[in-house]
């Protein structure tokens, strides 16, 4: 996947102005740059996982306000109120974005004329931008520390002072004159200047001669890529809605209806089954109660697999066969673990409850071993003992035969 970096002009320069471009890839690796007009650039914005927009210096005015400790929304909120007295015409009609609270207590607070910017993210967003990012160009610039970096092109310079200070300015002068201004902005702080290639030569002259302190390297894409990568003050989300890709619902006309007609397809095909499977319930019901009136005419039939139970239990205990989960069968299976074992435990007593027999014994009559012992020989004869406190057992009928 790739980067499309999109550094646009002034909007001096009018509608028609060329935008230079660079694509990259994940790796950092510059595959592709030239220049042409921004509604020219459809294909490459579509096949871009990420357009990043950087706006011309001199349209974005970066502030450093005072600002109480919000967050969220209500910072968004009393942003207007902080930089009205900071710039000329209407905050509401401007875009305006905060970046984290500084040491002293400040924050950075980039501001763009909305009706000029909003056009240029509709557009990218219109020629299939998946995510578009908006950065400051001044804070796209290397940043050394230290230092100011600038760079001239196009008319334009745009230098930056720190992490969140820079400005653009409209230059049309000669080279020393140029020079003379950024090195009088910069102050008495070492400078990084980016001049195009064919200028290079000129002002690593002219710098040679003003002294040292300045320096001057060629411009180039990878400054900017690098540079913005520095910054965080993205300006598309102070456009709120208006900044966010809106899906396009047709192109998903047809998959939508197919992934319904599936889930209809489904939903009858589990319907048909389980109409059928309800249906084979009903007839083994009947076939089980027309077996259950047949073998007990007189007894009306309510629950006919459990009376079938009761009615055999009832039988086998008639004929002198004991259930296997009768106290007297849980009583005599323990008596002969017991006896099997060679040293019976101290019982203290003996309970019936819940189908269960209960055991309480002396705990010093009683060792791991013994009671391994009593849980395999009893295994044997159907029957599970687990121990469910101190000093007490619990024998219970676990359904296998013996």
């Amino acid at each position: 996947m790739t980067t499309l970096y999109i550094r646009h002009p002034a909007r001096a320069e009018g509608e028609g102005a060329l935008c230079s471009f660079a694509l990259a890839g994940d790796n950092g690796a510059i595959e592709q740059t030239g220049v042409g007009a921004l509604r020219n650039l459809s294909d490459l914005v579509a096949a871009a996982r990420r357009v990043v927009l950087v706006v011309s210096a001199s349209d974005v005015t970066l502030l450093a306000v005072q600002a109480p400790p919000l967050s969220g929304a209500r910072l968004r909120a009393a942003l207007p109120g902080l930089v009205e007295e900071h710039i000329l015409g209407d905050p509401l009609e401007a875009v305006l974005v905060a970046g984290p609270a500084l040491a002293d207590g400040t924050r950075p607070v980039a501001v763009v004329q909305r009706d000029w910017f909003e056009p240029l993210v509709r557009t990218l967003l219109a020629q299939g931008a998946r995510a578009v990012t908006a950065l400051p160009a001044q804070l796209c610039l290397p940043l050394q520390p230290g230092s100011v970096t600038a760079a001239i092109g196009g008319g334009e310079l745009t230098l930056r002072q720190s992490q969140y200070q820079g400005l653009g300015l409209a230059l049309d002068g000669t080279a020393a004159s140029t020079l003379q201004t950024v090195r009088a902005l910069a102050g008495d702080s070492p400078l990084v200047l980016y001049v195009p290639h064919e200028q290079l030569g000129e002002y690593q002259a002219i710098a040679a001669e003003a002294g040292p302190g300045s320096a001057v390297e060629q411009d180039d894409w990878a400054h900017w890529i690098a540079g913005s990568k520095s910054t965080v003050l993205d300006l598309v989300p102070g456009l709120g809605a208006a900044g966010m890709a809106q899906r396009d619902w047709a192109r998903w006309r047809w998959p939508i209806r197919l992934a319904l007609l599936v889930l209809v397809i489904n939903l009858a095909a589990l319907n048909v089954d389980w109409l059928r499977q309800r249906g084979e319930a009903n007839a083994i019901r009947q076939q089980i109660t027309q077996t259950f009136k047949s073998a007990y005419p007189n007894t009306p039939a309510i629950d006919p697999v459990a009376q079938m139970q009761q009615n055999i239990a009832r039988a086998k205990a008639s004929s002198g066969e004991l259930a296997h989960d009768e106290f007297n069968y849980l009583v005599a299976a323990f008596g002969e673990a017991a006896g099997s074992t060679g040293r019976a435990p101290g019982i203290t007593s003996l309970e019936y409850r819940e189908r269960a027999l209960l055991v309480k014994v002396k705990a010093e009559t009683v060792d791991p071993g013994l009671f391994k012992q009593l849980q395999s020989a009893l295994g044997a004869r159907g029957l599970a003992l687990e121990e469910t406190g101190a000093a007490t057992w619990r024998i219970a009928n676990t359904g296998a035969k013996p």
